[in-house]
């Protein structure tokens, strides 16, 4: 019925930027998806439905956004697709209130989706729904396909709650309907199209295996096929041929294939009206055609801030927020927030509005203390296109928000993540609050960039990576304490960071005996500790490596001019975990790190407890070349 009556999309066109989105967040349910993907003429052949969970496949066990075309958002961990949807939504209100004009209307689409018990009953789907409807989001619609059964039997097990209820409470439109009544169906999305001010949720109560003789409303069929007997006898109960096998009969494929020319007429209609647009506002319609294709506007970096030394210390974080704000006027679709913490995290667009119900054009958004819930409309917000999101919190919080940031590194997102107060730098907030081993957690991550700047030089290095690395998501981890600018004029630029690491200072001679490599805020550590080094006579070279990732992604001859293979005298110095350390200290070569949680005490005495002084650093460099 959505898709049939309902769903604007172009099956010619899957990228048609003014096109609802749908999402199944109910993944496990792929086949549905691929079948209705296949039935209304996009490019999926039905020979990739008979191959559905094979190698090489573009119809895997969960739907995975870039390999069929159509599918928007990858989704299997349940209640992340409900709530990568709400950030769908917020970017769709957030367009239309910066791009419409009176009389020209370019953005104006709906997000469907369909979500099932197991959605419901994680988390993150109560976090971004209570969101949703505290922003009024009306063109968010989701169908609740409520069959009572989930893997281990009846939902009745652990979930008794009147869903209903709850979905009022938190400010949706909610309607009940039988999920076979075609009509009622019907009426009911109209209801949810024409209530403008409530995101809606409509509950369909269904069957699980509808049809099937013996495994109907029962957890049999929920994960496991239904077999080929009971395809043959469910095939039969429903008056359906039994033979030929993936039958469609030529007035259903017609029926659905109507979608073509739907789309076609959808879309010739919109670029009707887009020319229009243009004719009327050339310079917005520039604009929105930069955004759409993810570019940058020419002189977006022309106003980054420069830090001198003599300006003082200047926390990483403070300094990302200054680059924000430097950011902000030359990227019109820059759009973020923090989970509660913005005074914290410096992420606040000064002078740009808080995005709300009554303000869809502020640039500011307020995710409340919802972790779960940011990481996923991040990822909602980058799917829908147009815009560039950011979020942040505290580095020990980004564990709540680990499905999220792996589920955009799947799909190759460019969301940004700034992750503050990265060290037992925090101090006296204690281990709770101090990451330790949350560092080695992102960095396990594939496609995932980390980078961890010394100053407020690299921070701002940082940030142009970040907006440029279009490939997959970038996690920025910034200090709550200040550090010293690093005096350029005698070190290496900043603009190494672009690098993932570089020979910050080299040893005197040229000639290192002892490499010591540092991130962030420890760098700063291993500059004095070369320096008693050297006043021992020992040459020792200070690379600094803010990124693994860049650093990898560097030619062979690169990342061996920085670490040579012949020195195997090698000391990493970072304030968390060493685990991942010893690929680049081999070995023979040794880390200054944490293997415990934190404590609660001023972050100067938790740097001297914990090791990470000069003098420290200096003797266990001392050691790896067998002096004292």
């Amino acid at each position: 019925m959505l898709w049939t009556q309902f769903l604007k999309h172009n099956p010619a066109n899957p990228a048609w930027p003014d096109r609802d989105r749908f999402i199944l967040s109910a993944g496990h349910g792929s086949m549905l998806l691929y079948s209705l993907l296949h039935l209304t003429g996009y490019d999926l052949p039905l020979e990739e439905l008979k191959n559905f969970r094979q190698w090489g496949s573009r119809t895997p066990g969960h739907p995975e956004h870039g390999l069929a075309p159509g599918v928007e958002v990858t989704t299997g961990p349940l209640g992340q697709g409900f709530a990568t949807g709400v950030g769908m939504a917020i970017a769709e209100r957030f367009l239309a209130a910066h791009f419409n004009r009176p009389g020209h209307t370019i953005v104006d689409h709906f997000t469907y989706a369909i979500v099932s018990d197991g959605d419901l009953m994680e988390g993150v789907s109560h976090e971004a729904a209570s969101l949703a409807g505290h922003l009024r989001l009306g063109k968010l619609i989701y169908l609740y396909d409520d069959n009572d059964i989930s893997i281990e039997g009846s939902t009745d097990l652990t979930f008794t709650e009147d869903v209903g209820a709850r979905f009022q409470a938190y400010g949706w439109h909610v309607q009940h309907v039988d999920g076979y009544d075609l009509k009622a169906i019907a009426d009911a999305i109209r209801a949810a199209q024409a209530e403008t001010t409530r995101p809606s949720l409509i509950i369909a109560r269904t069957h699980i295996g509808f049809g099937s003789p013996h495994k109907q409303d029962t957890a049999e069929v929920h994960g496991s096929p239904l077999g080929e007997e009971e395809v043959r006898l469910t095939k039969q109960n429903l008056g359906w041929p039994v033979e030929p096998p993936f039958f469609i009969p030529d007035q259903a494929l017609a029926h659905f294939r109507q979608a073509v020319e739907r789309g076609r007429a959808w879309e010739a209609e919109w670029q009707k009206r887009f020319k229009a647009y243009a004719a009327a506002y050339p310079d917005l319609a520039a604009e929105w055609q930069m955004v759409m294709s993810g570019e940058l506007p020419p002189g977006w970096d022309a106003d980054l801030p420069r830090f001198k030394v003599e300006d003082g210390p200047l926390a990483t974080r403070v300094a990302s927020g200054k680059v924000l704000n430097a950011l902000a006027p030359h990227l019109p679709t820059l759009i973020g927030g923090s989970a509660d913490l913005a005074p914290s995290n410096k992420t606040y667009l000064n002078g740009l509005g808080d995005f709300e119900a009554e303000t869809p054009h502020g640039r500011n958004l307020h995710f409340g203390v919802r972790e779960h819930a940011m990481g996923a409309i991040l990822n909602g917000l980058a799917l829908h296109g147009g815009v560039i999101p950011y979020g942040g919190t505290f580095l020990v919080f980004s564990d709540y928000m680990r499905p999220a940031i792996r589920l955009a590194a799947m799909m190759e997102l460019p969301v940004i993540y700034v992750f503050t107060h990265d060290s037992i730098g925090i101090g006296e907030d204690g281990p709770t609050h101090q990451p330790i081993e949350q560092l080695a957690a992102l960095r396990a991550i594939p496609g995932l960039t980390v980078i961890r700047p010394a100053d407020a030089n690299e921070t701002v290095e940082a940030w142009r990576v970040a907006l440029t690395h279009r490939d997959g998501p970038v996690a920025l981890a910034l200090t709550r304490q200040k550090l010293p600018t690093l005096d350029r004029a005698r070190l290496a630029s900043a603009d190494g960071l672009a690098r993932g690491a570089y020979i910050l200072a080299e040893a005197e001679n040229g000639q290192p005996e002892v490499i010591i490599i540092a991130t962030g805020s420890e760098v700063h550590v291993a500059l004095a500790a070369q320096e008693l080094l050297a006043q021992r006579g020992v040459a020792a070279r200070v690379v600094n490596m803010p990124s693994w990732e860049l650093f990898e992604r560097q030619p062979r001859d690169y990342r061996h001019a920085v670490l040579p293979p012949a020195i195997t005298a090698r000391l990493a110095v970072e304030a968390g975990v060493a685990q991942g350390w010893h690929r680049y200290v081999g070995p023979a070569g040794d880390v200054v790190s944490i293997e415990r949680f934190g404590a609660s005490a001023p972050y100067k005495v938790l740097w001297e407890k914990f090791g990470f002084t000069a003098e420290n650093v200096a003797t266990r460099a001392l050691a790896l070349l067998g002096q004292t």
